[in-house]
Parts: C-alpha cells; structure tokens; sequence
C-alpha cells in the first residue's frame, strides 16, 4: 500500500473517531464547545495535504475550487445536531455537480427545437396501393428493419399472397391481412431531414368511409393514390368508386393540399408508360377543379411503385422511365408549406381515442393553442375541468406542445369512461361551444334515388371526430351558385347540387365552432345508407 493510501486510511480513521466523541458528547445533557474544537483541529490541514499529493499526480494542476476552506467551515456548524451537517454539505456540493454534469434549471425549461410537423393521409380507391406505398415509405424512411420485411414477406407467401407483404407494416390486425383491406386509420411516423411526418392510412372501402372522415379530418396534406393497372382506375374513378368521394371529403374536411401518385406504374399492363399516365392525369384534373382544388398552386401529379419503392426516396432513373424529370416523393412531401397555425389562441383538442395507463390518457390533434404539462383545462361538453399530468407526441413524454401535433395527453379530475369521442379539450377561459343546434350552409352532392332535402330530412352528421344523428329542421334561403347571394324567393326543398343555408338539429349535445373562427371545427358532412350526400360548413348558432 502506498504512502498516499495509507494517509488517506489515517484521515478518515481520524474522522470517524472524531465523529463518534462529537456524538458522544452532543446528546449529553450540556453538550460542551470543547467538542466542535476538538472535531475540528488539523482537518483543513488533513485535507489540503491530500489534495496537493493528488496535485503532484495529476502533473501539478491543482482545481481551486476543490477543498476551499469556506466548505469546510460552513460544513463545521454543528449548532443544530448531525441533519444540519448533512444539509449544509448538500448545497455545497450542488452547484458544483451542476456545472460539470447537468444543465442548469433555466435550461431543462426550454424545448429543443423540433422539426416541422405535417399530418399526411392517405386515401383512394381499395386496392390503390394506399397501405403498400405507406409501408414502403417507412422502410425506406428507416423505421423498418429488413429483418422485419422478411418476416412479412414469409407471411404473406404463406397466405398466399406475396404482393401483400409491405402492407402488413400498416395493417396490423389479423382480419385486414386476411382480407388485404384497411379497416382502421393505420397510423405511423417517419422523419425526412426537414420534416416530421405522420402518416394517416385510411380505408378504401366504401364500407370504411367513416373511418376515412375520421383520419381526414386530422390531416394537413393528402396523398392521392391511383392505381395505373389497367382497369383498375377506372373502376375507382367511376361513379360509385371511392376515388370521386375520397376527393370530395378530403377537401370538405380541409385537406388543402393534394399529391396524386399514379401508382403500380411498374405492372406489366403499363410498364411507365406515358401515355397511360397522361391519360389518367387528363381524366382527374377536370373532377379535381370541380371538387374545389386549385390544380395549378394545390396539386402536383406524379408516378411511382410503391411495392418496389421506384420514384419514392430517390428519382427515378432514367433508363426506367426517359419521360419523367420532375420530383420524387420524399422531396415532393418536404416541399409543401406547412398551413398556418396559431399557438396562442384558444386551446382545442378533439379527441378521437382514450384509455386508461397510470390514469386517463386522451388522443387527438390539437387545433389551436398550446397545451402544456400543469395546464387546467376543461373536457366539452361536459364541462370537466381536468389536470394535464403529461404531453406526449408519438413516443416522446415533452413539456408542451403546439397546433398541428397528435398528442397523447394524461389528465388528472375525470374518469376515462365519463369521456367519449367527439368530446373537446378545451381551455378554460375560451371553451369550445356546446350546441344542439346550428346554422349551416350546405352544398348538396348527391341525394338517394327519390329522396328530397327538405325540413325533416334525417342523416348522419361527420364534424372533426363526431358522429351524430341530425335532423335538417328548417331551409333557410337558397344561394345563387353564380352569384354567391340569396334568392328571395323562399325554399321548401332542394335538388342535387344545390346551395341552400338551413338549421340543423342534433339528438345530443356537440362541440363545434363557426367555420369563420376555427375552419377545422366548423366542416362537416352528411351522409346517407353509407353515401355522401352533402358537404358544409357551420355559420351561427
């Protein structure tokens, strides 16, 4: 044992038994001064002889701040008993462990910077290749391992079904792998070097359209996608195919802006031909003018494989496809502009989901506001005022949050059961509205073979994540198409295609906004026996 060990042996001997007679001493009845002089002596010297042996080892740097005798003493106050020794050490000590280990308070306060976030949804016809160009997206994007590919890919060849595999990284349940159609809004998440992107799936199917309207109407940006295979784009594209009525929700619910990705160019029946995507693009840019789009500013157009990841992370090459110069995917999504958002308005949260872990923990996409960890807020429309006890944004626990963003909130002050979809997150000096009944204007698309919009007529209404029974209970005036002004004449009932402003009345109570205020609150549509037969947007109440 060397020289330096064995002084370092001695001193904390010395210390110990110096400590033991302090105790002594301290708990009889008159503890006496001569104790805390005698605990005293010759430390500071103990202590400074080691620091400059350890000095010498470290090439003669000596750190000023370690062993300063103003420790020393503050640490010597044994006026109160031991606690006190033990507290005042503590704080001593903490500044110095924050400066070398950890960031100060201030610090842990602010949020790193976060990436921009968009929420993308992608809709179209069943069988367009919706869930295999999302599941590409991820593997390509690194959110996949091979590893896990080749694990689908073995089980979908053994169903029979080999084209199949990349889709079952979106469709996760066991009945939409069997029969290879989404049910359920697929939900995902992958990052480019600019942005941070959430993907949407929604279903295909005609008997899933409420379950789009749900991943819709949470989304900033479509994805198109039409599948190229011959006869397969028309039969989304003709009436009754849900390529029309995935456009038409998709910009009643606010999806401003639009990719259209001509999918399966690589099958044998088209081989990225240019004449079959010219074809496809003539047929849509008319429908997507009628539907409200801006072709020029709003859509972009272009092809790709989703099974073989063509066009999609990287361009094409041009021995595959001589014709096509323009972006792929990846560049196409991290180009469009994020819609404006407002952090200081009034907090509002629709909430689609809920479950119980460590207490209640509601889902949804915040619309306005900023949410933080402590914040009061009220659940509408029952008027439960509730604690945030944490904000979470995919995976991540974070100490606030902005609009734009699909959180998980945990809250504190109400039972998960006293919560349905539908119900808002609100703030507690600007609540939401709570209604059963409103002034709309409607735009009727398509009503039933000998069906007539008039006072009375029933529907299902679909508004951010409702789903409620209504009753049109009064036309109001009818609008000149041309004009945008009313008629005069008063209106008992209207045809297809007609603009009509009218009162609705719902069974239960809802939360919604005027579509002037908050736009995302305030779109709705109507449907009918599983059809979308009007589309509006809320104007009074």
């Amino acid at each position: 044992m060397t020289w330096k060990y064995q002084k370092t042996t001695r001193l904390i001997c010395w210390f110990l038994f110096r400590l033991s007679c302090f105790l002594l001493v301290a708990c009889s009845p008159k503890p006496s001064c001569l104790c805390r002089i005698f605990f005293t002596m010759d430390i500071e010297e103990d202590i400074r002889s080691l620091q400059l042996e350890s000095a010498e080892d470290n090439n003669g740097v000596v750190n000023p701040e370690d062993g300063k005798p103003e420790e020393v003493e503050k640490s010597d106050e044994m006026d109160e008993g031991p606690k006190k020794e033990v507290k005042a050490h503590a704080v001593e000590a903490e500044p110095k462990v924050k400066d070398k280990e950890i960031p100060s308070v201030q610090d842990e306060d602010v949020e790193p910077e976060m990436k921009r976030h968009l929420n993308v949804v992608f809709i179209g016809h069943v069988d367009a290749g919706k869930s295999t160009t999302g599941g590409q997206i991820l593997f390509l994007s690194g959110q996949v391992d091979e590893r896990t590919i080749q694990k689908y890919e073995k089980e979908a060849k053994d169903k029979s079904r080999e084209s199949w595999y990349m889709a079952y990284i979106m469709d996760t349940n066991e009945e939409e792998r069997v029969k290879g159609k989404t049910v359920e809004v697929g939900r995902a998440h992958f990052e480019t070097e600019t942005t941070r992107f959430t993907i949407l799936d929604a279903p295909g199917h005609k008997s899933y359209v409420p379950n789009m309207i749900s991943g819709a109407s949470q989304a900033d940006i479509g994805v198109l996608v039409i599948s190229a295979r011959k006869g397969e784009f028309e039969t989304g594209y003709e009436r009754g195919g849900q390529t029309r009525e995935h456009v038409q929700l998709a910009k009643t619910l606010g999806v401003a802006k639009l990719l259209v990705v001509v999918n399966k160019m690589d099958d044998p029946t088209v081989q990225w031909s240019k004449e079959r995507y010219d074809e496809i693009e003539s047929k849509m840019v008319p429908f997507l003018k009628q539907s409200g789009y801006n072709v020029k500013k709003d859509v972009l157009f272009l092809p790709l494989s989703g099974l073989m990841g063509a066009n999609m992370k990287t361009r094409l090459d041009r021995s595959t496809c001589p014709w096509w110069d323009g972006p792929c995917l990846f560049e196409a999504l991290d180009a469009i502009e994020v819609p404006p958002r407002d952090p200081n308005g009034p907090f509002r949260m629709p909430i689609i989901d809920k479950f119980k872990d460590m207490g209640t923990v509601v889902m949804g996409k915040v619309e306005s506001g900023t949410v933080r960890e402590g914040d009061s807020l009220l659940v509408m429309p029952n008027k439960d005022q509730v604690k945030v006890v944490g904000v979470f944004i995919d995976e991540d626990r974070v100490k606030r949050a902005r609009p734009g963003e699909n959180l998980r909130i945990r809250i504190s002050g109400v039972e998960e059961e006293d919560i349905v979809s539908g119900f808002v997150l609100s703030s507690v000096a600007n609540p939401i509205p709570a209604v059963t009944e409103f002034v709309a204007q409607l735009v009727i698309l398509e009503l039933l073979d000998n069906a007539i919009f008039t006072a009375g007529y029933k529907a299902v209404l679909h508004i951010h994540s409702v789903v409620e029974e209504c009753e049109i209970v009064e036309l109001l005036q009818q609008i000149d198409p041309k004009t945008r002004k009313p008629m005069k004449k008063k209106v008992l009932f209207v045809k297809n295609g007609a603009v009509v402003m009218c009162r609705v009345q719902v069974n239960n109570t809802i939360c919604i906004e005027k579509f002037s205020d908050f736009p995302q609150l305030g779109r709705f549509t109507l449907r009918t026996e599983g059809k979308t037969v009007a589309v509006g947007k809320v104007t009074g109440f």
